[in-house]
């Protein structure tokens, strides 16, 4: 997501590939662009300096994320709109919007966490400060992290540490973290991980908690099961001619990206490759760029945490 670093009470924000999504939008007819992970409100606030007759409705499941976006799009008045709900929420927030009676000419999606919940110990994200064991994106919903760590079993948490972090000891660090029950804090967290995890291993390829910490964050907050019905809705409440334009940071997010957009440029045809489509399908929108856009090392240099963005865009068709 758009990356935020506290240097004051306010927000420093440095929204990931910035240049390449005002580009993107660009090109659209005038209405309503939905941001669908408002975060600080970094790429909202371009979006709408960049052209008078967009407006922006603003979704975002972090309460906290959502104070400093209001603080920042008051300036524009009624241009911009901003509602506490989940991405896949995104069809009835616009329902019951302003923008309701407007074009949806965009939709963004910044995935994945703001450097404010890293950086903030108390949210529990980061295994570099020691805290209460929570990860909740929006820490009034759900079960947090500790829940999910001292009541699934060891099959379960093998299974979330495979699937959403490709964890090569995911039996040896689940059988860890039920052993070492209770886990409340991300520090009895990290060292348990570290423990399970055999010495050699430890050398090299980051710190041996940060799979961890992603898998556990992933599930927490059910990100994959979200990001799909969030794509599916994106497409249906998109005018022609609008785009999708959707930022991803993990090899399970961009797959998924990948395979929505391309049955909408496909129409979900199931002919074999090379050969006339015949079983009736209508494709639902062009693909603005096959493999997407990645950042260049200026802004990686400037925002590492940047480095694994991977940026995807399609347009709807008429």
């Amino acid at each position: 997501m758009t990356t935020l670093m506290a240097e004051t009470p306010a927000f420093v924000h440095v929204p990931v590939l910035l240049d390449r999504v005002v580009e993107l939008f660009s090109t659209v007819p005038a209405g309503t662009v939905i941001d669908t992970t408002l975060g600080g409100a970094g790429h909202a606030t371009a979006l709408l300096d960049s052209r008078p007759d967009l407006r922006v409705l603003g979704i975002d499941r972090d309460p906290q994320a959502l104070a400093v976006a209001r603080a920042r799009l008051a300036p524009y008045g009624s241009r911009a709109e901003v509602h506490h709900a989940r991405s896949d929420q995104l069809a009835a927030v616009l329902a019951a919007s302003g923008a309701a009676s407007q074009p949806t000419v965009g939709v963004l999606a910044d995935l994945g966490v703001s450097s404010p919940q890293f950086d903030d110990a108390e949210r529990g994200f980061s295994y570099r400060h020691d805290a209460a064991l929570d990860m909740r994106m929006d820490p009034g919903a759900g079960r947090s992290a500790a829940d999910l760590v001292n009541t699934e079993d060891e099959a379960e948490l093998t299974r979330i540490l495979r699937t959403y972090a490709d964890e090569r000891y995911a039996t040896r660090i689940a059988r860890a973290l039920v052993a070492g029950r209770p886990v409340t804090t991300t520090g009895q967290l990290r060292d348990l991980v570290v423990s399970a995890i055999p010495a050699p291993a430890r050398r090299s390829g980051g710190h041996p908690a940060k799979r961890t910490f992603q898998a556990l964050r992933i599930a927490v907050n059910r990100e994959l099961d979200v990001l799909g019905p969030t794509l599916d809705a994106a497409l249906e409440v998109l005018a022609p001619q609008g785009r999708l334009v959707v930022i991803a940071y993990h090899s399970g997010e961009d797959r998924i990206v990948k395979a929505r957009m391309r049955r909408a440029e496909t129409g979900g045809c199931t002919c074999p490759p090379g050969l006339p489509c015949v079983c009736g399908a209508v494709p639902e929108a062009r693909l603005l760029k096959r493999g997407g856009w990645a950042p260049d090392a200026a802004e990686i240099a400037t925002n590492p945490r940047a480095s694994s963005a991977r940026l995807r865009a399609t347009e709807k068709l008429p």
